[in-house]
C-alpha cells in the first residue's frame, strides 16, 4: 500500500485568507500550495512575494513590525537574536518619532538601515526627547542613542542639527539615513546635509547595489545615482524588520553638545480645524459606518476628539456623510497614525484603504466581524453608550488638566 500525503486544509485555507487571524503567522510556514492539477502555485499575498514588475510585497498590518495587535497574539514566537559586539561600521538613522513612537515610515527606514548594514554594521538609531517607543530591538535597532534635553525640545532644527554633527564626529557612520517626510525628517536631513557639505539623495524608495533609486519628474520618474552618504527615503524604500530581534543597547557621546544660538523662536502648535484637514494627510480619523444609529452624537464624539471625520462606503450612499469623507479602496486611501471604526464590519474595499494605518481601533456590536479582527483594540458593544461614555472620559480628562495647570 502506497503512502498517501494528507495536507491540512485548514492550514492551506488560513494561509489564503488574508484576513484570518492567523494569516501572518503562517506566512513564513506556507508560501505556495500545490493545486489539483499538481501545478504549484505561489501564494501572492505572502510577504516577500516578488511580482511581475519585480517589486516586492511589504506586509503592512503591522503583524511584521513587532507590534502588539491581534494578528500575532496569537501565536507567540521567539525570534533569533541579532548581536554585533564589535560593528565594524554604523549606519545611522534619524526617525521622525511622532508621537514619541515608531511609525511605519521609520520602520521601513531601520529595514533599510539593516540591509545596508549587513551582518558586519550595527544600526544606531538617533531619538531626540523623551519617547515612548518599545518595541526598538524588534524594529531592527542595535544601539540606541537619545538626545535629551530642553534645547532639542519643540521645534529646533539648528541645534538638532548640532546633535547630528556630534554623532557623525564620533561615529563617523557610513551612511545616514532620514525620512524624506513632512513631520520633520526632510527637512532636517536637508539641513544637515549642507551642515556636512553632503549632497543628499532625496525621494529614495529603492537602494539596488551600489545606486540609489529616487522619484523625480513630480514622482513620475525614477532617477539613479551612486550611493550617497546621507540619504532621504520615502515610505516603502524596504521592508520592515520581520524575522530578528536586535540588543538595541544605549549608548551615549562622549562629548557634549554645541549649543546654537537659535534664529527660530518656537511659538508652538497652532489649532487647525480637524474638518480642514484631507483626508490622505489626517492623523487621526474618526471613521463611522451603518452601524453608527445617532449620527449627531458621532459628530460631537468627533469633535471632542479633535479629530478628523471618515465613513464608509455605506454611510456615504445613505447621505449621512460627504462622498469626500469615504475611506477605502473606491475612496481615500488613509495612512493616519490612529483611526477609529465606529460600527464599521470591514470591507475588503475598507480594509485596503486603512492598510497603512498605524493604529486601528474598532467599536462594533459584532465580535466576528473583519475589522474587530484587523483592530489592534477592539471595544464590543453599542456605540451610543460607548460614545457617551468616550465624551465624558476625555471631558473629566480635561478638567482634571485645568485643575492642574491652576
Amino acid at each position: 500500500m502506497s503512502d498517501i500525503i494528507r495536507r491540512d486544509p485548514r492550514a492551506e485555507w488560513i494561509a489564503r485568507n488574508r484576513l484570518h487571524p492567523l494569516h501572518a503567522a503562517m506566512q513564513p510556514l506556507q508560501h505556495s500550495w500545490m493545486g489539483p492539477n499538481g501545478v504549484i502555485r505561489k501564494n501572492v499575498h505572502g510577504v516577500g512575494f516578488i511580482g511581475p514588475n519585480g517589486i516586492k510585497r511589504i506586509d503592512r498590518s503591522g503583524a511584521q513590525q513587532g507590534g502588539a495587535s491581534k494578528r500575532t497574539a496569537a501565536v507567540e514566537v521567539q525570534l533569533p537574536l541579532h548581536q554585533v559586539p564589535q560593528p565594524a561600521f554604523h549606519i545611522c538613522v534619524v526617525p521622525d518619532m511622532v508621537g514619541g513612537r515608531l511609525s511605519s515610515h521609520d520602520r521601513d527606514l531601520l529595514g533599510l538601515a539593516h540591509q545596508l548594514a549587513g551582518s558586519d554594521g550595527a544600526v544606531l538609531a538617533v531619538v531626540f526627547g523623551e519617547h515612548k517607543e518599545s518595541t526598538f530591538a524588534t524594529a531592527g535597532v542595535d544601539r540606541l542613542l537619545v538626545l535629551e534635553g530642553e534645547e532639542f525640545s519643540g521645534y529646533a532644527p539648528e541645534q538638532r542639527v548640532q546633535g547630528l554633527r556630534a554623532v557623525d564626529n564620533q561615529f563617523n557612520p557610513r551612511h545616514w539615513l532620514l525620512p524624506d517626510s513632512r513631520s520633520g525628517g526632510g527637512e532636517l536631513g536637508r539641513r544637515f546635509a549642507a551642515a556636512l557639505g553632503e549632497r543628499p539623495a532625496t525621494r529614495v524608495w529603492q537602494v539596488k547595489g551600489e545606486e540609489c533609486i529616487g522619484r523625480a519628474g513630480a514622482g513620475l520618474q525614477d532617477l539613479a545615482r551612486p550611493l550617497a552618504r546621507l540619504i532621504l527615503a520615502a515610505a516603502e524604500c524596504a521592508e520592515p524588520v520581520s524575522e530578528t530581534r536586535h540588543e538595541a543597547l544605549p549608548v551615549e557621546l562622549s562629548t557634549s553638545v554645541a549649543r546654537s544660538l537659535s534664529r527660530i523662536e518656537d511659538l508652538g502648535a497652532v489649532a487647525v480645524d480637524p474638518g480642514a484637514i484631507p483626508m490622505a494627510e489626517a492623523e487621526f480619523i474618526f471613521s463611522g459606518g451603518n452601524g453608527v444609529k445617532d449620527w449627531a452624537l458621532f459628530h460631537q464624539t468627533a469633535a471632542a476628539l479633535g479629530a478628523t471625520e471618515g465613513a464608509s462606503r455605506v454611510a456615504v450612499d445613505d447621505g449621512f456623510m460627504a462622498r469626500d469623507r469615504q475611506v477605502g479602496a473606491s475612496g481615500t486611501w488613509v495612512t493616519a497614525r490612529v483611526y477609529v471604526a465606529v460600527g464599521i464590519s470591514g470591507a475588503i474595499q475598507h480594509l485596503q484603504g486603512i492598510g497603512a494605518c498605524d493604529k486601528v481601533v474598532a467599536i462594533n456590536l459584532d465580535p466576528g466581524c473583519d475589522m474587530i479582527k484587523r483592530a489592534d483594540l477592539s471595544v464590543i458593544g453599542d456605540s451610543a453608550a460607548i460614545l457617551q461614555a468616550l465624551i465624558a472620559a476625555v471631558e473629566a480628562y480635561r478638567n482634571e488638566a485645568r485643575r492642574d495647570a491652576a
